[in-house]
Formats: structure tokens, sequence, C-alpha cells
């Protein structure tokens, strides 16, 4: 088992000396022109949607981003509840029905506080 871990050692040192070489080369080899018009700021077809370097995106599109995580990843947990229900039995669909009821106080709460409100 030693002899393994050496070779998996030697094998993780040369792969890291080969990524470096490529990247060095690709720098070096590759075309490199740069000019004002490529290092202006491009999005989707619009030159610089908002603004200046130090203007400012509304937060609400970072709490609207957050808040779909959160319920995004709800289905992540219910899938492979739904999957194995029958080897579970009562505890966990119990276990299921308190989830879902952490998750509708949080949606409550996003109600109440008026979070996904666009005014």
């Amino acid at each position: 088992m030693h002899i393994n871990l050496v070779l998996s050692f030697f094998l993780y040192i040369f792969i890291v000396c080969l990524l470096i070489a490529l990247f060095y080369l690709t720098r070096k080899i590759g075309p490199n022109n740069p000019n004002s018009s490529k290092n202006r700021i491009y999005e989707s077809g619009i030159t610089n949607i908002y603004g200046g370097i130090n203007s400012s995106i509304s937060v609400k599109y970072y709490i609207v981003a957050i808040v779909f995580v959160l319920f995004d990843i709800e289905a992540v947990f219910m899938y492979p509840w739904a999957v194995s229900l029958r080897e579970l039995g009562v505890f966990g669909l119990i276990e299921m029905f308190v989830f879902m009821g952490i998750l509708l106080i949080g949606l409550f709460y996003i109600y109440k506080k008026k979070i996904l409100r666009w005014e």
C-alpha cells in the first residue's frame, strides 16, 4: 500500500507540473492583441449596462437569488425522501412534514416582510 501512495503522489506532482507548463505555453504561444475595444465591458450584446465601475446593483437581485436557492434545495431533499418513503415509514413521513413546515414558516416570513416586492 505504501508504494501506491508514493506513485499517487508522483502522479499528482506530474499533473500539477503539466498544467503549469500548459498554462505557460498557452500564454506565450497564443495570440495576445490587447486594445481598447477588447478591454471594454460587454454583456449580452449591451455595452456597459449599469453605468460606470462604481455603480451598484440593487440588493433585491441577490435576495431573490438566495430565496430561489433556498427553496430549490428543497427539491433535492424531497426526491430521495419520496424514493425511500416505504423504508422510512411513519417516522419519515412525520420528518418530512416537519421539514415542509419549517419551509412554509420561512415562506410566510418572506411574504410578511415583503421581500419579493419590486417597488
